[in-house]
């Protein structure tokens, strides 16, 4: 049975399940989840931060009790799933990528579409925060749409590319067959490049069989699943640091919670969204020193070069601006204001994208 199958089976039933609420003495159980395993950065903050420090505050500072049933890497919602099951009740706190939800939350990729912005995961999440403070539909669509409420930004490290041979100029990955998920597959379409759409549960495979000569991907990812064996150049470009994951909590649930434990509950999710940007801005140096302990080829892109690759893409924030804005979304307000609060925040673009 899908999770889809599900969702319907169980929309019905979770909001009547819901509908009472908890007395002072019974314990509170929160199934939270992630389609990603605990070794990535945000799934490992929510089972060893956020459960047990909402648990332990809950406990000292009210009468109630909280209890978390975690899941991880698929045990009950897949990554593309997550979404849907967090609306349904399935789960009622769930981590997932917005870029599993290109036709639900196409503009919360906003950052992928301003392709060269800040390395730095506290920063990317500064410019985040600037853009759904300024533009209420990039949290009110979850709770008017999906029936859950965004309690949390989540930020990703810097994107960078490793490949199975070395290159030196943008023309020499022209016809490559390089792997990437979702819009970020652009930034190697526009370069010259061949994209392919992959996951990471088949990244290992594709290298070592051809499938693709590279991936676009944060050091972690590259150092977790062993692709350096396989695809030993890897390449720091300065792709950017993307937050456009979150942690959100299905309404019903969340209306059904005390007040006193709800404001723990959001207390902990802005530390968390904190963390996601300081424990990968310090794990970022680590990974790539282990890259290097493990024989993979590290090496920082020439600026000139990341000029040439910029400058291939400098068009495309305007026309997804335009594109946005025709579906009747905050397109050119959202990437407008993202551009500046990254400026505010001391980035420099290789190129100054013009949306007009």
């Amino acid at each position: 049975m899908t999770i889809r199958t599900l969702v319907k089976a169980m929309a019905c039933a979770a909001v009547l399940a819901a509908a009472a609420p908890a007395s002072a003495q019974e314990t509170i159980r929160l199934r939270i989840a992630s389609g990603h395993p605990p070794v990535n950065t945000y799934a490992n903050l929510m089972q060893n931060f956020f459960g047990p420090e909402v648990t332990k505050r809950v406990a000292a500072r009210t009468k109630h009790k909280v209890e978390f049933v975690h899941g991880y890497g698929g045990a009950m919602v897949k990554v593309a799933d997550t979404l849907e099951g967090v609306q349904a009740g399935i789960i009622d706190i769930g981590g997932f990528c917005f870029c599993f939800e290109p036709s639900n939350l196409p503009l919360h990729a906003f950052q992928v579409m301003l392709p060269f912005g800040t390395m730095d995961p506290v920063t990317s999440l500064k410019v985040a925060r600037a853009v759904y403070d300024k533009v209420p539909y990039m949290s009110k669509v979850f709770e008017d749409k999906f029936r859950q409420k965004l309690i949390a930004l989540i930020a990703d490290n810097g994107y960078n590319l490793g490949t199975t041979m070395e290159w030196n100029n943008v023309a020499d990955l022209k016809g490559v067959k390089l792997a990437g998920a979702g819009l970020n597959l652009k930034w190697l379409e526009f370069a010259g490049a061949v994209p392919v759409q992959g996951s990471l549960v088949e990244a290992y495979q594709g290298l070592q069989t051809g499938v693709y000569n590279g991936w676009i991907m944060f050091p972690s990812g590259y150092v977790n699943f062993k692709l350096y064996e396989k695809g030993k150049y890897y390449t720091e470009i300065g792709f950017g640091a993307i937050t456009w994951h979150g942690l959100t909590v299905n309404s019903a649930r969340w209306a059904k919670l005390p007040k006193e434990v709800q404001d723990i509950i959001l207390e902990v999710a802005r530390e968390y969204e904190t963390m996601t940007g300081t424990v990968n801005k310090e794990n970022y140096p680590k990974q790539i020193a282990e890259l290097k302990a493990k024989g993979a080829v590290v090496r920082q892109l020439p600026d000139k070069v990341r000029l040439d690759w910029a400058n291939s893409l400098a068009k495309w924030p305007a026309q997804m601006a335009k594109e946005l804005d025709a579906k009747g979304l905050p397109g050119t307000l959202v990437l407008e204001t993202a551009l500046k609060a990254a400026e505010d925040n001391g980035h420099k673009w290789p190129v100054r994208y013009n949306l007009k």
